[in-house]
């Protein structure tokens, strides 16, 4: 089975403009992504819709393709970004080109999701470790069957454990944190890329509830692994912080 990872990268970031040119110990946020995505995958470009990143990443030796700016979703611009590319790839691995410390077990465990032949789609899971972080909104939250496939995303905070006080729910449930990791097979991304956005979708502002809606399998991985993604400058500071600790323990 062949694998192809796509970064799709914007420049223009409502929170954090440039974010992908932002510097990170010495490194552009882009070309800590790549490199992350290219120790493990034989084959990774960036979708861009700017040229001051497509001529970053062609600097830095890596290789990047341009897509249209008026892509509604990171979805939609890896989309056409494979048509460009005319991938022969088995699966597409999307990987968030804010995420400069993905790790290679993490992508290693996507695409082992693979390997069960009911696999349209696949992502990534983490246990929450506090009530707190699973109480915030800003973090999708993810239940599943008993052979890993989502049943539902939700912003809230699913299951409610009937009978207990909220304080005792992680010892009664592993709840479980959805990290914006996806890979889908070929044509299963041409599909999805097609359909107009469902209800629960607009409710809850998730894409991946769009799939689910129409029938799509999304099979769920876990991982321990936290990760540390970049929507602010102030996240770029902690995350500077993040490798200084990382290298001072290595």
């Amino acid at each position: 089975m062949k694998f192809i990872g796509i970064i799709p990268a914007r420049y223009a970031s409502t929170r954090f403009p440039g974010k992908p040119l932002a510097v990170l110990g010495g490194k552009t946020v882009i070309q800590r992504v790549y490199e992350q995505a290219s120790s493990v995958l034989p084959e990774a470009y960036v979708a861009t819709d700017d040229e001051r990143i497509f001529a970053c990443v062609e600097a830095f030796g890596g290789r990047a393709v341009m897509t249209r700016a008026d892509h509604k979703s990171g979805t939609d611009r890896i989309e056409e970004a494979a048509e460009k590319i005319g991938t022969d790839a088995d699966v597409i691995i999307n990987i968030q080109g804010d995420e400069p410390f993905i790790q290679k077990s993490q992508i290693e465990t996507l695409m082992q999701l693979f390997e069960h032949a009911g696999t349209q789609i696949g992502t990534l899971g983490k246990q929450f470790e506090t009530i707190e972080a699973a109480q915030n909104p800003n973090s999708p939250k993810i239940v599943t069957d008993l052979q890993g496939f989502a049943l539902y995303f939700s912003r809230s905070i699913i299951p409610f454990v009937r009978g207990q006080e909220q304080t005792v729910w992680l010892e009664k449930y592993p709840f479980l944190k959805h990290l914006g990791l996806y890979a889908y097979r070929r044509e299963v991304l041409r599909e999805v890329t097609k359909l107009p956005q469902s209800p629960l979708e607009i409710a809850e502002s998730l894409e991946q509830l769009r799939w689910l809606e129409n029938g799509f399998r999304i099979r769920v991985g876990l991982t321990d692994v936290e990760t540390v993604g970049i929507d602010t400058p102030e996240d770029l500071q902690r995350a500077e912080e993040f490798l200084k600790e990382t290298i001072s323990v290595l």
